[in-house]
């Protein structure tokens, strides 16, 4: 280096006029009186006036810019207050650049800039400092001193010359002034200091920033030994697991349990979890790594291990949505339910142009037996996803769905994490089955788990309390199942669309039969076509005597008794084939189970025919009404409901209102009582649909008019005399095709529900539709005699 301590004698001096100052403008960084500091100078108007001060002996002021990123700052880009220094060395470095040693003196205020010479120059004002020592200042001085120990202590490889240079400083505004020098803190904080010239204040500010710096340090300290103290403990454990497997590898012995710990590890990162799912398996596998395998819960770290890496976390079926193929498996699978199909069809075609959308989550409702569950499978088949199945029916415990804690021993996830991960990809068709019949016990509700899992506004984030992480439920594909909707809890219900699943008529189950129900149960009983025929007219039979039903569970049980039959007729070795007609159905299944009973009961008065809706399907209901010795009492019989009571009293007043014009002589009510009675007196009956049956049934009986055998109706009744409607039309409908029946009396405002009906069904059957019952009573009851 090249040093200059003065320039050359022939170089004039720029003249200055008394009070001026020349300036030299630093970027952050503040010098304060009493501090000696070095200053790099790089730009030329910087070292112009660093030359001038040096060949002139003047002092130079250091002021701090405004804004730091001008190269040329001019008045406005100076703060007023500076320090006034002395050069103590002056250097040029070989590579060009200057540097400069100054110290500090005392504080001055530019009070104007002068122009017109090659550096800045301003008129300015020094300031003075007070060295009035009073007991608050001393007292701040004090406080000041300690805190600057403190700090140093904390700072690593503190000299010991700057903590003899803290103690010499006896002044006041000297002692802030050195503080304030050595602190890390903000230029802008260090001018706002300088800017400060009341020395109690300026100790004041000195404090504040201190302990700031102070707890900043101590935190700063804190964590390193901490980290220090955790790398530490990984370097012992790494080296004393190299040391015991070099002990182990000279004694001959396997490594069993590093090998699995290994395959777990490579287990964990080749299963794609989220980060949040991955770190906590790494925590899990560092603690079983620490445990001993004799530990209690090492076996249940591990079976929460083999839970996480077995669920497929970024697995998921390819799914292909083609809708003619998908149209072909529904036909293939499904016979009819042509509307059942279009619906499903619809969803399936949503979901492909829009795979990323809120699709409904459907939910198949009808009576047992009628493909709910096998069109799920259909649903899968066609889109190409893995199946499972759910069985919600009895569940009462919300941890089923859930899961438990893994506090409790042998603890579980719920069943939907495992349906999951049995079906082997995170987009699975998952059917919940027997939705209608979830329970709720002390163990919680079960139904409000279910909200969380069916809402796709939340099963993003579902938290199965065994894992205790969230799993994404929002690429599965729920299918509800349900007998009876109104079973289903409202929340539930509300986040479902229901999709009605009907009974068939008897030309649909024998084509059922003929397509499906056969050959499964030829398979079953291990025949070959060949081996065994069922005629057409021994499958109608069974449908007709043998099976009363909405759905077709009955009708394959009977077909497999036909099946095993041929089959020990062949294993005995009587016959190479059977063929089973209708003649051999009462050989085989024993006499006929139903009868057409309507003929018989309806041919006394008193008696109506009604249809009834059950979670099986539709039924036919009689009515059976009597009159009595008594006080005019209305007696009921048959486990009514209270709906259906309530019927009954309103039937036998509306008979009683229309007595004269229906020719019933007032007096009998007075003289008798009026039983009326339901058959199947074991099983509980209920609902408003039985009004017109139970009015047909009274007004039969006091009239002594029959009512029709072919005639069935239903409907409710208000006390004016009005049909009103009611609901399962389809089904009441089916059971009167089921039962023989050629007339069926509906009330008029049910008329748009006929199209729900099956065509072979509404071409079988004649339909009176009534506003009144004076249309019932002229369709369902038989002329007086002599008219």
């Amino acid at each position: 280096m090249n040093e200059q301590v003065s320039p050359s004698k022939n170089q004039s001096n720029t003249e200055l006029p008394p009070g001026a100052l020349i300036l030299l403008p630093v970027r952050n960084m503040v010098l304060f009186p009493g501090v000696v500091m070095p200053l790099t100078v790089g730009r030329p108007r910087s070292q112009a006036a660093a030359q001038e001060a040096l060949r002139g002996e003047r002092p130079i002021g250091i002021v701090l810019q405004t804004d730091p990123t001008v190269d040329e700052p001019g008045d406005e880009q100076l703060h007023r207050i500076g320090t006034v220094a002395e050069i103590l060395r002056y250097v040029t470095a070989p590579d060009g650049t200057h540097h400069l040693i100054v110290r500090g003196t005392r504080r001055f205020r530019i009070q104007s800039v002068l122009p017109g010479y090659p550096f800045l120059a301003a008129q300015v004002e020094e300031i003075g400092e007070s060295e009035v020592l009073t007991p608050e200042i001393e007292g701040r001085m004090q406080l000041l001193r300690q805190r600057a120990h403190e700090a140093m202590q904390l700072l690593p490889n503190v000299p010991a010359e700057l903590v003899a240079g803290l103690d010499g400083v006896q002044s006041a505004a000297a002692l802030a002034d050195f503080v304030a020098n050595l602190m890390d803190i903000k230029p802008a904080d260090k001018q706002d200091i300088l800017e400060t010239f009341d020395v109690k204040t300026r100790l004041d500010k000195t404090i504040r920033f201190l302990t700031e710096r102070i707890q900043v340090l101590r935190i700063s300290k804190e964590i390193g030994e901490q980290t220090q103290e955790t790398l530490s403990t990984q370097q012992r454990e790494h080296i004393l697991r190299e040391q015991m497997r070099q002990i182990q590898r000279q004694l001959g012995e396997s490594d069993d349990r590093s090998a699995e710990l290994e395959e777990l590890k490579r287990a964990i990162e080749a299963a794609g979890m989220p980060k949040e799912v991955e770190d906590q398996a790494e925590k899990e596998l560092r603690r079983l790594e620490r445990m001993p395998d004799a530990a209690g819960e090492y076996s249940m770290i591990r079976t929460y291990l083999d839970w996480l890496i077995e669920l497929p976390w970024s697995k998921l079926a390819e799914e292909r949505i083609d809708i003619p193929e998908a149209r072909r498996i529904l036909d293939e699978d499904h016979y009819d339910l042509d509307k059942v199909k279009k619906r499903i069809l619809e969803y399936l075609a949503v979901r492909k142009l829009n795979p990323d959308g809120k699709a409904p989550i459907l939910c198949f409702v009808g009576p047992p037996g009628v493909g709910k569950t096998s069109l799920g499978q259909s649903i899968a088949r066609a889109t190409g996803r893995p199946f499972a199945r759910l069985s919600l029916g009895g569940v009462h415990d919300e941890a089923e769905i859930r899961g438990h804690r893994r506090t409790y021993i042998g603890a579980l996830p719920g069943n939907i994490i495992q349906a999951i991960r049995k079906a082997g990809a995170r987009n699975p068709v998952l059917m919940l089955d027997e939705m209608d019949k979830l329970g709720a016990g002390f163990h919680g509700d079960p139904s409000s788990a279910l909200l969380e899992v069916l809402d796709p506004e939340q099963n993003r984030t579902f938290r199965d309390n065994y894992l205790g992480l969230p799993f994404d439920l929002s690429k599965v594909l729920f299918i509800g199942t349900a007998n009876i909707p109104d079973s289903i809890p409202g929340p539930l219900r509300d986040r479902m669309e229901m999709i009605s699943v009907p009974g068939y008529t008897e030309d649909e189950k024998l084509q059922i039969a003929k397509r499906y129900l056969v050959k499964r149960q030829f398979d079953a009983a291990g025949l070959k076509p060949e081996q065994c025929e069922i005629a057409d007219e021994a499958l109608l039979g069974i449908i007709r005597h043998y099976t009363r039903e909405a759905g077709c569970r009955n009708l394959e049980r009977e077909i497999g008794a036909l099946c095993r039959h041929a089959a020990m007729r062949i294993a005995e070795g009587k016959d190479i084939a059977v063929k089973i007609g209708e003649e051999d159905l009462t050989t085989v299944l024993g006499p006929h189970r139903f009868e057409d009973e309507v003929a018989m009961r309806t041919s006394v008065p008193g008696v109506a025919t009604g249809l009834a809706w059950t979670p099986t399907g539709g039924d036919i209901l009689f009515i059976e009404a009597a009159r009595v010795p008594g006080s005019g009492k209305l007696i009921l019989t048959g486990q009514l409901g209270d709906v259906m009571k309530e019927s009954a009293q309103a039937a036998l007043s509306l008979v009683k209102s229309r007595a004269e014009s229906l020719g019933i002589d007032v007096a009998q009510f007075e003289k008798s009582d009026v039983h009326v009675h339901v058959p199947a007196g074991a099983i509980p009956k209920d609902g408003p649909s039985a009004g017109v049956a139970m009015f047909i049934a009274l007004t039969s009986l006091l009239t002594g008019r029959t009512a029709r055998s072919d005639t069935a109706m239903t409907g409710e009744i208000s006390l004016r005399g009005l049909v009103l409607p009611i609901g399962g039309v389809k089904e009441k409908v089916l059971a009167a095709v089921r039962a023989g029946i050629e007339t069926v009396m509906l009330p008029e405002r049910n008329k748009k529900d006929l199209e729900d009906v099956p065509s072979d069904a509404r071409q079988r059957i004649k339909f009176v539709w009534m506003k009144t019952v004076d249309d019932a009573v002229a369709a369902a009851l038989e002329p007086p005699k002599g008219k």
